[in-house]
């Protein structure tokens, strides 16, 4: 008796993972490190909440827009890529049997196997058949604009409400501490749940958050310190 096997791939989520772990892991490591250079210069409660508020909305914003259009000139090349194999299939539809059937050779099927693949699958959809086969566009990989840019910016808000709630709720005295302290757990969570949804080894990407983190805010501290002396 024959059972089905289930497969589940990750492919399919490359798109809005990316800009989902790329957003938090931005807001958690930008807004924390400006919260703790601030903090750093002995500015008042009020200035550092004020500075904290200023970047997770400039950075919320400035994610969307980045992930936008870079993502739509993805889009824009994937469709004009699309517009020229219609066009190409249109005008000569033999040629673009050959270049699907020497595909599917080069694959391993004998000529005469592929020939008929070719001319089957062409009776169907024959674009998506050569954006799949040729091109490598295909539904669930498909560039998609809007849907990156609102995860860039609703993660990297969320990633960027840590600090600033640690601002609201930890004394003056133990807040730089406690925000680094608090910031690079999470951002290990992050970099190991990013990586285990994506299928890649979590302990590694972890600790290259983890580390990237630390350094940010480290050197921004450090200049916190200097200029709050300077001043």
């Amino acid at each position: 008796m024959r059972h089905l096997h289930f497969e589940q791939h990750r492919t399919d989520r490359i798109g809005w993972l990316r800009a989902a772990v790329l957003g938090a892991n931005d807001g958690l490591v930008s807004t924390a490190s400006l919260v703790v250079g601030v903090a750093a210069s002995k500015a008042a409660s009020s200035d550092i909440l004020v500075a904290g508020v200023a970047g997770l909305v400039a950075g919320a914003m400035s994610m969307a827009a980045g992930e936008y259009v870079s993502v739509s000139s993805q889009a824009d090349t994937e469709q004009a890529d699309l517009n020229r194999e219609k066009q190409e299939l249109a005008n000569n539809p033999e040629f673009e049997e050959n270049e699907l059937t020497e595909i599917y050779v080069k694959r391993g099927l004998d000529e005469e196997l592929a020939r008929k693949v070719a001319v089957k699958l062409m009776a169907g959809d024959a674009l998506a058949i050569h954006a799949r086969e040729e091109l490598g566009i295909s539904e669930k990989n498909t560039a998609k604009p809007v849907e990156a840019a609102f995860a860039s910016a609703a993660t990297f808000a969320l990633g960027a409400a840590l600090p600033l709630l640690m601002v609201l709720v930890v004394p003056a005295a133990y807040l730089i501490p406690v925000i680094i302290g608090a910031s690079l757990v999470l951002l290990a969570l992050l970099g190991g749940l990013g990586a285990y949804a994506g299928g890649a080894p979590v302990v590694k990407a972890a600790v290259r958050v983890t580390f990237w983190g630390a350094l940010a805010m480290a050197l921004t501290a450090g200049a916190g310190m200097l200029f709050g002396a300077a001043g």
